[in-house]
């Protein structure tokens, strides 16, 4: 299993970023142009235990392909958890934690993933698969910061 964390802190209350985060219809904002992502559907206006969110995303080497997470578990204003039901991991299960800083809200995006296909899969993720992540994730403070700015 492999973890990605990133964490960021925000100049704005927990209440302003737990309802950037938790509203669905704001993930194209801040997920890279060229993964063309697309929430399949009516787009919920905030998330819930147990709800079901279907997108499209460019996956390099794979192409377009469906991706369909669930919410697990919300405790609402602070942390909500994902995970993936079908798409290209083995496992992914994706934490989100905000908590009460000086100066504002401190995020925590964790991921804990498996790739398939077992010793192609580890060559993949030493090929491409981590750097890819690490850049969504990159991408992803950049746009919040400029979302937010200090």
């Amino acid at each position: 299993m492999y973890c990605l964390s990133q964490n960021q802190t925000l100049p704005v209350s927990r209440e302003v970023l737990w309802n950037f985060v938790s509203s669905p219809e704001n993930l194209n904002r801040i997920t890279p142009p060229e993964m063309g992502f697309q929430i399949v559907g009516e787009i919920p206006k905030s998330i819930a235990s147990g709800q079901f969110i279907e997108y499209r995303v460019k996956v390099p080497v794979l192409g377009r392909i469906s991706w369909l997470t669930e919410i697990k578990y919300v405790e609402e204003g602070f942390s909500f958890v994902d995970e993936q039901r079908v798409g290209p991991y083995a496992l992914w299960l994706h934490h989100h934690t905000l908590l009460d800083v000086e100066g504002g809200t401190a995020m925590t995006d964790e991921v804990r993933y498996v790739l398939p296909f077992g010793p192609l899969g580890k060559i993949s993720h030493w090929l491409f698969v981590r750097r890819n992540l690490e850049s969504i994730f990159s991408f992803r403070r950049q746009a919040l910061e400029e979302i937010f700015p200090q």
